[in-house]
């Protein structure tokens, strides 16, 4: 009896050992991106590596201000959202730590992170030119600018100015021109308007392809699920700025929370983010470029062609994102 008890403990004992191992080998993410678009990365990454990601979901503002009131107590280990703009902030508040990693730091372009390596972009959308291939020729177009000039009246279609990506954009246009200079780009954005500004960049694209305009400034990965619904679809995306700076880009990025119960793991998972195999099904799920320079891009996307980016490090629309937004209420663009 004494040698059967001893042979039930050991075994009880091995059972709460390897289940409380199996428990802790877990990590937290909060995510402003879509379940659909993580829960395939997450299932590969505990697949690979027998590590489980637990994910709530939900809109970016949100999650920053539950982080901040959780504090020290916040489950969340890594925090992931959409624009450069709201990945400055999360880092400007607090929210996130500094990371120490050569991976990140080789997969990831210099202009595509944190100067402090507090986040790290990995996927890239290009705020671009879309136009109606039945209306204007590429040749008629050149650069974000260009769209002020009045040969542009009543034939430009913008999404409204209350949205991030747009916030972004002008943020950047500020550092680079100074908000004088840009301030009258943006009023004659606002001038050449055809409608009153749309809430999205799909409700731009549909109202060019009605006739409302001509042309108009999205993010590529819209024009994307377009094309996936219609190939024949009358509209092309242009690349601007190609002579200057080059085409507005912004990301999706991710960092590890400050108060991360978990931050080897997080980091050896944000590591995996960047790589070449989680790149592809990052990018390709939203129709978006890789943050990762080796790492080609979806054929769809790849057939719109190559293209210079802005190489002004993204924290530059974060920093000049407050300005942004007054001078666009200055300019008359709501």
């Amino acid at each position: 009896m004494p040698n059967l008890i001893r042979s039930l403990t050991i075994v009880v004992i091995v059972f709460l050992t390897a289940n409380s191992t199996a428990f802790c080998e877990q990590i937290v993410v909060y995510s402003a991106r879509k379940e659909h678009l993580i829960r395939p990365l997450f299932e590969t990454y505990t697949r690979k590596t027998g590590v489980k990601v637990k994910y709530i979901t939900g809109k970016a503002p949100v999650l920053f201000q539950r982080i901040k009131a959780e504090g020290k107590n916040t489950p969340a280990d890594m925090l992931i959202t959409v624009d450069a703009g709201n990945l400055w902030h999360a880092a400007r508040e607090g929210v996130l730590q500094p990371v120490r990693s050569s991976i990140l730091e080789k997969n990831i372009p210099a202009h595509l992170r944190d100067s402090e390596n507090r986040w790290f972009g990995l996927s890239v959308r290009a705020r671009t030119v879309v136009y109606s291939t039945v209306r204007v020729r590429p040749d008629e177009l050149s650069t974000y600018e260009n769209l002020a000039n009045p040969r542009w009246k009543g034939r430009l279609l913008l999404r409204t100015s209350k949205k991030v990506y747009n916030q972004s954009l002008v943020a950047m246009l500020i550092f680079e021109h100074g908000e004088v200079k840009t301030e009258k780009i943006v009023r004659g954005w606002a001038k050449n308007l055809a409608a009153a500004p749309f809430s999205n960049d799909t409700k731009v694209m549909q109202a060019i392809l009605a006739g409302q305009g001509d042309v108009g400034i999205v993010n590529t990965y819209y024009y994307g699920r377009l094309l996936k619904k219609d190939p024949s679809i009358s509209l092309a995306l242009f690349w601007p700025n190609q002579d200057s700076k080059g085409v507005h880009v912004n990301v999706s990025g991710a960092g590890v929370t400050t108060y991360a119960k978990h931050k080897v793991r997080a980091i050896k998972l944000l590591e995996w983010l960047s790589s070449e195999q989680a790149q592809s099904l990052f990018a390709d799920s939203n129709m978006e470029y890789p943050a990762n320079e080796r790492v080609q891009p979806n054929p769809i996307v790849a057939s719109w062609g190559k293209f210079k980016q802005n190489p002004i490090n993204l924290s530059k629309a974060g920093a000049y994102q407050a300005a942004a937004i007054r001078l666009m209420d200055r300019a008359g663009y709501k």
